[in-house]
């Protein structure tokens, strides 16, 4: 029997959060032969709005708030149970209501794994105005790097919001959605690029965000939003991205990034390998299969390592599905937040009703 849950007790209180106390918690046990395609699970129900998450390979799992939910005195939290949550690494790198500044995460979104135990996150910095990178060991929960980006390449209106580490070549590559570009982080250097003007990193004038027959609006216009999902082979070797607003499936060669190539030579290496979903987040197994998440459809597709998309899951539950995260025993996690519910997308008050999930689907060994 695997479990999803770290088996813990929760003692402390955190002004904005709701923590339950949590006894020893136990996965349904999940047989491979009796386990469907798309067979949905509910991982954890939230009085906070999750912002994406990322499942580990022995079963833990660690979710950013989205930073449209207000100041809730928690930024990046470990599910303990399925009703609970703890702050994670500790409290000591979270930002209480109103307080911010450069020691504590202050408005993160983005969230990964390395191929080394550690997690990373992107931080907005929406209060101190500067994006920040912060990685932390997954075992330990000891800070392994915390990275500033400079505002010539992360301008105050950006929204960075996702990414892939290649911590085994020392690379972390983010994705700019409001001014589309790939933001590139030489960690062995700390020289830092910036990768724009392409095409293939801009909305799609097709592609628009329609929920429950609803268009979707941000700031009294439809949304209409570049580069956003963004993920890496398993060789490290090949970058993969869309538009939100779009419907084509990119790639482009990481080693030129690694080579220090120009933005021509970088442009020319794009090629579109297939359809994909108006989509805010997206994953890749092992075996070159691609995990998106469909808005429109309340679901998520899948777009496999033949250029073929069929879709995962259809369900009323995936209620604006913000991201996936694979672990290796055959479950995609999905953070669902109806975030098009926020008072920064209904331009009045949130009509959002919690709980908030997280859920897991199974894929299995695809």
């Amino acid at each position: 029997m695997k479990n999803i849950f770290i088996i813990g007790l929760v003692t402390m209180a955190l002004a904005g959060c709701s923590l339950i106390k949590s006894e020893a918690i136990s996965a349904p046990q999940v047989k491979s032969e009796v386990a469907t395609l798309g067979q949905i699970e509910t991982v954890i129900g939230l009085p906070i709005r999750p912002g994406n998450v990322m499942a580990t390979s022995d079963g833990r799992v660690f979710s950013t708030v989205h930073p449209n939910d207000g100041e809730q005195g928690v930024q990046l939290f470990e599910v303990t149970g399925p009703n609970s949550y703890q702050p994670w690494p500790s409290n000591k790198f979270q930002s209480p209501k109103g307080q911010y500044g450069e020691a504590t995460i202050d408005t993160p979104l983005g969230i990964t794994k390395d191929n080394q135990g550690g997690l990373w996150i992107v931080d907005m910095g929406q209060h101190i105005g500067k994006t920040r990178v912060w990685g932390f060991d997954i075992a330990t929960g000891t800070l392994i790097s915390k990275i500033d980006i400079p505002t010539d390449i992360a301008p105050k209106n950006s929204f960075v919001q996702d990414l892939v580490v290649d911590r085994k070549n020392g690379w972390i590559y983010l994705a700019d959605i409001p001014n589309p570009a790939i933001i590139a982080i030489n960690m062995n250097t700390n020289e830092i690029r910036r990768f724009g003007n392409h095409v293939a990193l801009q909305p799609e004038a097709d592609a628009k965000i329609v929920i429950n027959g609803v268009d979707i609006m941000l700031g009294g216009q439809p949304v209409n939003n570049g580069i956003n999902p963004i993920t890496m082979s398993a060789d490290n070797n090949t970058i993969y991205f869309g538009a939100m607003n779009g419907r084509s499936w990119y790639s482009l060669d990481a080693t030129l990034f690694r080579a220090n190539a120009s933005d021509e030579k970088i442009g020319k290496s794009i090629i579109r390998v297939g359809d994909k979903p108006v989509s805010d987040g997206a994953t890749i197994d092992s075996h070159g299969n691609h995990y998106i998440t469909n808005l429109n459809d309340n679901g998520v597709d899948v777009l496999d390592n033949k250029g073929q998309m069929t879709p995962l899951v259809r369900d009323s539950r995936f209620d604006w599905p913000d991201n996936v995260s694979l672990d290796t025993n055959g479950w995609l996690y999905v953070a669902v937040n109806q975030l098009h519910k926020t008072s920064q997308f209904t331009g009045t008050v949130d009509q959002g009703q919690p709980p908030y999930y997280i859920y897991r689907v199974w894929v299995g060994g695809r």
